[in-house]
């Protein structure tokens, strides 16, 4: 079963973002790559990325795009078009924010149609909305007819302009049982102040899936004693560049506890089936 990491940023450049964001992934990432913009430059290109992958023996990648100009950087859907034209294994993944843009159930069909794009994330803690906000509800039925999932940064994040009222994954039951032919993905499984509510979800609603994403894999089973039990509905990220390496995280997956066919699902085969991948 190949293994499909679902989450991994890209970035602009040259880089837009707040003074606190650049500090913050300044810090983040000295060691490794000596300033954020030294590691934008040197990851500029799809072969970049799939060298990534190859390190860490993965097969496909999502790219995540993210226009959250008072939080974070912007992943513009320009370059993760970009990145992974002519890269199969690259998988683009949109953003919308919807405060800059006219028309975001318009703007998600020409990215889809035009642009080849395969699913949506939002980001509702960086650009202030919660997810079942219903001037998003034209952007939800458009992905179930294109049928793409929409993904949701949920739970905490470290960024210093993030409001984390708009992370609980509560909100997005709304949307899964108003939507219930669209996919919906609670990234970061709610981390750390709602694993219950995102496991529930995931257990409850046939269209809800957990993932995974900046979660240490060797402590996932101490926040989801019973991952097993949803392993159909489990995806696996690793919040590259935010985690040190792709391949630990594979590795420290694969070294849990878990039955051979749970595994797998986690890994790549809930992905495969979801974006129906080779």
């Amino acid at each position: 079963m190949p293994v499909v990491d679902c989450h991994l940023h890209c970035y602009d450049w040259p880089i837009q973002a707040p003074p606190s964001f650049v500090r913050f992934m300044d810090r983040e990432m000295a060691r490794a790559y000596g300033s954020f913009a030294a590691f934008v430059e040197r990851h500029a290109t799809g072969e970049a990325y799939e060298g990534v992958l190859d390190e860490a023996e993965v097969d496909y990648g999502v790219i995540l795009a993210e226009l959250a100009p008072i939080t974070s950087a912007i992943g513009s859907n320009e370059t993760v078009a970009r990145l992974c034209a002519g890269h199969p294994r690259l998988i683009p993944f949109a953003s919308l924010n919807p405060y800059l843009v006219e028309n975001p159930a318009r703007e998600l069909e020409r990215l889809v149609r035009e642009q080849g794009f395969r699913g949506l994330k939002l980001y509702p803690t960086y650009s202030y909305f919660y997810p079942n906000d219903r001037m998003l509800y034209p952007v939800y039925a458009k992905a179930q007819e294109l049928g793409i999932p929409v993904a949701w940064h949920t739970g905490t994040s470290a960024f210093p302009a993030s409001r984390l009222k708009y992370g609980d994954p509560l909100h997005i039951d709304d949307v899964a049982v108003d939507f219930p032919g669209l996919v919906a993905i609670i990234t970061h499984s709610g981390r750390p102040l709602w694993y219950d509510t995102a496991y529930t979800l995931a257990r409850m609603r046939e269209n809800v899936y957990m993932e995974i994403a900046g979660l240490p894999p060797r402590k996932l089973l101490e926040y989801f004693p019973d991952l097993e039990r949803v392993s159909d509905k489990v995806l696996f990220g690793s919040d590259w560049p935010s985690v040190p390496t792709m391949k630990g995280n594979v590795e420290a997956l694969r070294a849990l506890p878990l039955g051979d066919a749970a595994r797998a699902r986690i890994l790549g085969g809930n992905a495969v089936r979801l974006l129906g991948l080779a």
